[in-house]
């Protein structure tokens, strides 16, 4: 269940944070949780806290999380590998945390541990990132700005073979099929010298004919903030500007925009009563050319056809073709008619050059409203705060769309040259002139929280705090007809003595309308302890430990996250979705009535059982400091259809009807540990800060519904990302080693096609013989690490962060590994097999045909993933502060980075590379900063 918390200003934290306090400090570290800020110093398990400003001093980023691995412990894209997690900006429930720049953020919290996320409800189970944005301060004026530039750079392209090298090896393939040759000595010799391109094509999709090799971005960020005791406003404006590597056409336009607005202000209106106002407005608009350039460009064979044919070359007597010169509405820079042919009648070239462009825009609006009320007249310690927050964001696409036709050239060369003999014409040009109006889509949010606080401390030692929250929540969106809607009751009982012994206990009553009548409602109880050993006599005077402090926590959190639609406890049958059926006359149709599933009237939600240990210390006046979290948990009653306890008569393939019902059957178990460690020594004048993050997990999936003959195909006792294929044995020599095997069931096999390992021992190679290979890292490698090295000198510092990632499987699957029939070649089958190249062949040999049994899962093409990423390296100075004394300029520095600027790896071209999609990027920067 989603829900919503009020985050408190920096001057109200006081109602809910220490009663003995009764202003705002600068110097105390705040921490932002579930409902509730805390000092550092209380903070307990299962939480990592990263402070932005300070974060940004050395390390400017535009996107939130970008390498937070390196900085928070448990964090590997998931949260302890549990798969998704809950955004929460500024205490709503928010999809996209790419919605607020890294410049708005104060602070970003993540809950981990299931005491740590248990006031959060259902939604919240797997997992929170909490981004608390910037708010003024009182009696502090300030305006920063921010101006950055630089540019994209690709990292790599697929390597494909040229036109004349593909020919001579697409008929290599065909005689391995016993076909005659496709492409004949002559035309591969002229394609090779490159005598016409026009005629012999030879088409390069990642040429600096089509791309450019590098593309600029430039921002700026604007922050004015202020105020005084009784008001204070926070303002940022900022403006990113983007372009693309594509380089004609419209293509040469393509570009994104973006202007956002953030804006909040605290009010004390009297002694005990404050409010807060928040706005936010985001506007971005990407004006891009129409079709699928970086798809196309791994599939389209570099022979396939010209992309431009030019007029040039038309025989001076072909009417027919000049008078579609005459007409075209499509000549390109005047020279050139679109080339293409009967199976090509759209082309990547055609689409960017012809059919018209489109403007997306996307609009959002964000609105917090909050009161937060003193009730020390009614109680010592007791206040109520509420808040009310909506949510509006839309998206639609204007466009002008074409039609283009393309044209397929006849040549001769009886003159001695090369000459257009007529053209083939297929399509018309169309321009309307129509602007379209399409993908209108529309989303609105609202969310409801109220909440009472009591803090209180007895004898100056007990100190205890108790919230009670209900929160609300309801999305609407114009796609989906279903409201999601949900609602969550929470309590929260603490305790501490002398901020040295501290007890909690968390819960939530989750309500879910996925669930029957009867179980929408689910209670979700957690207990923490904590010593904090440090403020011990015994300890107090160390000059080893300054901080020591155990935490331990279990709970059991109710969760609809599986559960993925809803009404899916009712059986429902169908005559829309039925089979057609004949009499036996065959003239009457008649539609059947089909059973989807079963009912299940108990239907429950699912459970993460969790056990958490935490340990966190600073040694050597804080040389050195380490917070680390262990963790087992199991996701228990998860939400599937059982078939392995149903005959099998209840599901039928066709007509497709079943009768099984959704129960609670399937458990996964997950066990890890997370670390931070930081150790920080001034050497000279020189002050080092060096960090290691890290998190390693294992997974099980401990309940599955299966029921294969053979137990080492059981996912059961498995990894919950396990990979599973065949077991491969080199390539088959000849006939009589194909003779000589088990039979293998993918269709005919020949030398030098994959050999498979018999796991059964039936003499049969099939699908029974597929076995478990590793891990995929799904939710992230096993072991995931982050370091970072901070060194500073006077107003010099430099900083390096690099990330690790090991333990996981990837295969090679897409196209440009998978090459059979008419597929694209890339340059992997250059290895292949062939009778002199079988002792030292890494690809099996050329097909023309599907070859179903090279290109199936197995180990043959499984890879490790692992790599150590130079993920950033940036150098700031900030200039002397005497030398900004007689000037109205507070701060100014310069600062100069570089992102994903080297991967060390095994597999590093298969790492690196994208295919079908835009490239992976290496990313410069220059930034100015500014404060006044």
């Amino acid at each position: 269940m989603m829900t919503l918390f009020p985050v408190m200003t920096k001057a109200q934290s006081v109602v809910a944070e220490n009663v003995e306090d009764t202003v705002y400090t600068p110097t105390r570290e705040l921490v932002q949780l579930a409902f509730r800020t805390v000092e550092k110093k209380d903070l307990l398990g299962g939480v990592s806290v990263i402070n932005i400003p300070e974060y940004m001093e050395k390390n400017y980023t535009s996107f939130a999380i970008e390498g937070m691995e390196a900085f928070a412990g448990g964090f590997n894209g998931n949260i302890w590998g549990m798969g998704s997690y809950l955004t929460l900006i500024d205490g709503v429930p928010r999809d996209n945390w790419a919605d607020v720049r890294t410049s708005e953020i104060e602070q970003i919290t993540l809950l981990k541990s299931a005491a740590a996320v248990a006031l959060y409800g259902s939604k919240a189970a797997k997992g929170v990132i909490m981004i608390t944005t910037k708010r003024g301060e009182a009696n502090n004026q300030k305006i920063n700005i921010r101006a950055n530039t630089g540019f994209y750079m690709p990292v790599g392209y697929p390597e494909y073979l040229g036109s004349a090298e593909y020919m001579t090896l697409y008929n290599e393939a065909r005689r391995n099929d016993d076909l005659a040759d496709l492409y004949s000595p002559e035309i591969i010799y002229n394609t090779y010298v490159k005598t016409n391109p026009y005629r012999y094509p030879d088409v390069d999709y990642y040429s600096s004919e089509y791309l450019k090799n590098k593309f600029s971005t430039s921002n700026i960020t604007a922050e004015v903030s202020g105020g005084n005791d009784r008001a204070q406003f926070y303002t940022n404006i900022g403006y990113i500007n983007e372009g693309s590597f594509l380089n004609f056409g419209e293509a040469k336009n393509d570009n994104t925009n973006r202007f956002n607005v953030r804006g909040n202000v605290d009010l004390k209106l009297n002694e005990y009563v404050t409010g807060t106002a928040d706005a936010t407005a985001i506007f971005d608009n990407t004006r891009y050319s129409f079709g699928d350039y970086w798809g196309q460009a791994a599939n389209l064979r570099p022979n396939r056809f010209a992309p431009l044919i030019p007029i040039s070359m038309l025989e001076a007597s072909d009417e027919n073709s000049l008078l579609f010169v005459e007409n075209s509405k499509h000549l390109i820079d005047g020279k050139y008619l679109l080339g293409g042919s009967q199976q090509d009648l759209t082309t990547p070239f055609g689409d960017i050059y012809a059919s018209g462009y489109g403007e997306g825009a996307s609009r959002q609006f964000q609105f917090n409203v909050g009161l937060n009320v003193d009730l020390v007249k009614m109680l010592k310690g007791l206040s109520f705060n509420t808040r009310f927050s909506m949510d509006y964001s839309n998206t639609y696409i204007q466009s002008f769309n074409n039609q283009y036709a393309v044209y397929e050239a006849l040549w001769n060369n009886y003159a001695g040259v090369d000459q257009i003999s007529s053209l083939n014409k297929y399509g018309e040009d169309k321009k309307t002139g129509v602007q379209n109006l399409l993908g209108s889509w529309q989303q609105r949010t609202t969310a409801f929280s109220g909440q009472f606080n009591y803090l209180t401390t007895l004898d100056a030692a007990h100190n205890i705090s108790a919230m009670l929250i209900g929160t609300g929540f309801q999305r609407t969106e114009s796609t989906l007809y279903h409201k999601n809607s949900s609602a969550n009751l929470g309590l929260q009982l603490g305790y501490n003595y002398q901020h040295k012994y501290y007890a909690d206990f968390s819960s939530a009553i989750a309500y879910s309308a996925k669930l029957p009548e009867g179980n929408r409602a689910g209670f979700s109880p957690t207990f923490l302890l904590a010593w904090q050993i440090s403020e011990e006599d015994f300890l107090k005077s160390s000059s080893v430990i300054d901080h020591l402090k155990l935490t331990a926590s279990a709970g059991i959190l109710n969760t609809d996250l599986d559960i993925n639609d809803y009404y899916l406890y009712k059986g429902y049958y169908t005559q829309t979705e039925g089979a057609w059926y004949a009499w036996a006359d065959g003239f009457i149709l008649t539609q059947s009535t089909d059973s989807r599933r079963g009912d299940n009237p108990k239907l429950f939600y699912a459970k993460r059982k969790e056990i958490s240990l935490g340990l966190e210390t600073s040694l050597f006046k804080k040389l050195l400091t380490l917070d680390a979290n262990f963790f087992t948990n199991r996701m228990d009653d998860i939400v599937t259809q059982v078939y392995s306890l149903y005959p099998n008569y209840f599901s039928t393939g066709w007509p497709n009807s079943s009768f099984i019902p959704y129960s609670n059957y399937n458990c996964d178990e997950r066990i890890g540990f997370d670390f931070n460690v930081r150790l920080n020594k001034r050497v000279g004048q020189v002050d080092f800060s060096l960090g290691l993050t890290g998190l390693y997990y294992d997974t099980k999936a401990v309940t599955r519904d299966e029921n294969y003959a053979d137990a080492y195909q059981n996912r059961a006792g498995k990894p919950l990302d396990a990979i599973f294929g065949l077991q491969s044995n080199g390539f088959f020599t000849d006939e009589d080693d194909i003779a000589a095997h088990a039979t293998q069931s993918f269709g005919q096999v020949k030398p030098g096609d994959i050999k498979y390992m018999d796991q059964n021992d039936d003499g049969v190679i099939d699908d029974k013989d597929a076995v478990y290979l590793g891990k995929a890292g799904w939710a992230g490698s096993p072991l995931t690490m982050g370091v970072q090295l901070t060194a500073k000198w006077k107003g010099l510092t430099f900083f390096a962060l690099g990330t690790a990632h090991t333990g996981a499987y990837g295969m090679k699957d897409n196209s440009y590994y998978w090459v059979y029939g008419d597929r694209k070649y890339s340059a992997v089958v250059r290895d292949r097999w062939t009778e002199e190249t079988k002792n030292t062949a890494t690809y099996p040999r050329l097909s023309s045909q599907n070859n179903d049994n090279n290109f199936r899962s197995s180990d043959f093409w499984l890879y490790k993933n692992d790599r150590f990423n130079l993920s950033k390296i940036q150098i700031s100075y900030d200039l002397p502060q005497h030398l900004l004394q007689k000037t109205f300029i507070r701060e100014l520095g310069v600062y100069v980075s570089g992102s994903n600027l080297l991967t060390i790896a095994k597999e590093k071209e298969t790492l690196e590379m994208n295919v079908g999609g835009s490239p992976q990027v290496r990313f410069y920067n220059i930034g100015l900063k500014v404060a006044f």
